[in-house]
């Protein structure tokens, strides 16, 4: 028999519906099977409700007077509270794609929740996840803490290095040719790939011609909806920079367009498209398949003063790709986006070469430990790498100095208060699991258990 929740679980539970509702209310009311799919999903375990739940975080540590937030100011200046940063980095947020310079890189990955905030809400929310993970590895409490220490030095180690080379861009990657280990071996997967074989199981080719394969993930255009598409990918077009744009005629010719649905837990309920363009040339192995798909509100950008911010995006679309540009160095030449019905999607290639660590596979300390100390320089370098060199004039200022100076003299103290906020957290994170899953199956939440 479950125990009688509390006046404090109550208030919690409240909380989670309200901000939840909030958040999703919009898609839940236009797709509300795809919501009922990501909250059973959510249901599953607590990292993927933590994964799901991104604006459940910022509401905590965003809330100048909540439990979570004071210890953040600490660490903080002026300038280092309103950086370029990902918005939703997680353990599972890692992985391998083809950057425009032809190499395999392992690098953070989806930026949809990219926004300008805290640069220790990203540290805060990976410190969180690992510490959950570590929880479903059953891995003792003070492996969990070293591990969580080790992600933090390795990002400090990262900015540091930043301050004396002044060379965000070219300093640290992980490719075939620095990485070892686990993410030496993902980025060995990820080059086996082929584009063939993706298109293989998206298309079928027919009398010569290849189209999309009918599926129950895809769905025919209506004319006017397929009118509609083709105008909005000639807008897209249009989205690419003249430094990034392929000098072939062959290269964008559509060849085929559908509707897209079976995205996973933080897509779910956003419209969205398949492309199927031309490539380098008249081959059918070189076809290329483009993912358009709606962009979300981030969810960092519900909690934070967006005065400084608001006016500088046509929408929300367009704030996603600036985003990514500045926090991804080489980014997919194909990155681009455009507007259906005056809403903002993003546009991007559907590639062969993306693989996500198989964090399964590591289950010893000292088998993670050496994966999170890389993580913490790749999240270093994406903080570093989107300031006043990179093409947005957001940020316009050093960010490794101003991280530096923030941190001057505390170095010690922040990563032991970064290791106690993440293993803190994910005890809450726990805890409001359960009390989702209950809310959930008794239709408190608004798209109701059916």
């Amino acid at each position: 028999m479950s125990p009688r929740p509390t006046k404090a679980d109550e208030r919690r539970t409240d909380l989670i519906v309200e901000t939840l509702n909030d958040a999703f209310a919009p898609m839940m009311k236009a797709d509300p099977r795809a919501f009922r799919v990501k909250y059973r999903k959510m249901a599953a375990d607590p990292f993927a409700f933590y994964r799901g739940t991104a604006c459940l975080f910022y509401a905590d540590v965003a809330d100048e007077k909540g439990a979570h937030r004071s210890w953040d100011a600490d660490y903080l200046s002026d300038r280092s509270s309103r950086i370029w940063i990902h918005g939703d980095l997680h353990a599972e947020n890692f992985g391998t794609y083809m950057n425009a310079s032809g190499r395999l890189v392992f690098d953070v990955n989806d930026f949809d929740e990219a926004y300008i905030g805290h640069y220790t809400w990203d540290l805060q929310r990976f410190a969180a996840s690992l510490a959950l993970m570590g929880w479903t590895k059953a891995l003792p409490k003070e492996d969990v803490r070293r591990l969580v220490a080790r992600y933090a030095r390795g990002y400090l180690a990262q900015v540091s290095r930043y301050v004396e080379t002044d060379d965000d861009d070219n300093d640290f990657a992980l490719n075939l040719d620095t990485a070892d280990g686990p993410i030496l071996a993902i980025l060995g997967q990820a080059r086996q790939a082929s584009r063939i074989a993706l298109l293989d199981g998206m298309t079928v080719v027919k009398n010569g011609v290849r189209s999309f394969a009918e599926d129950g993930t895809t769905r025919r255009l209506s004319r006017t909806e397929r009118r509609k598409l083709e105008a909005a990918f000639l807008r897209y077009l249009d989205s690419i920079p003249r430094d990034k744009r392929y000098d072939r005629s062959l290269f964008y010719d559509l060849r085929d367009l559908v509707g897209k649905s079976g995205f996973g837990i933080g897509s779910a309920g956003l419209p969205a498209y398949n492309v199927l363009v031309e490539g380098f040339n008249q081959a059918l192995e070189n076809d290329v398949v483009l993912s358009m798909k709606q962009a979300n509100v981030p969810a960092v950008s519900r909690f934070v003063d967006t005065s400084t911010v608001e006016g500088y995006f046509e929408n929300e679309a367009h704030r996603t790709v600036v985003s990514q540009r500045a926090l991804q160095a080489h980014t997919d030449p194909l990155l681009g986006w455009t507007t259906v019905d005056g809403v903002g999607y993003v546009v991007a290639e559907v590639s062969p070469y993306e693989s996500d660590l198989e964090w399964a596979d590591l289950t010893e300390p000292d088998e993670i430990g050496p994966v999170v100390e890389q993580l913490g320089r790749a999240t270093a370098k994406i903080h570093c790498a989107s300031d006043d060199d990179s093409d947005q004039d957001l940020v316009d200022f050093s960010v490794e100095e101003e991280i530096a100076s923030s941190l001057e003299g505390k170095r010690k103290a922040f990563t032991e208060a970064l290791v106690d906020f993440g293993l803190e957290y994910a005890v809450r994170v726990r805890r409001d699991h359960a009390l989702f899953v209950e809310a959930f199956r008794s239709g408190r939440i608004g798209v109701a258990a059916t």
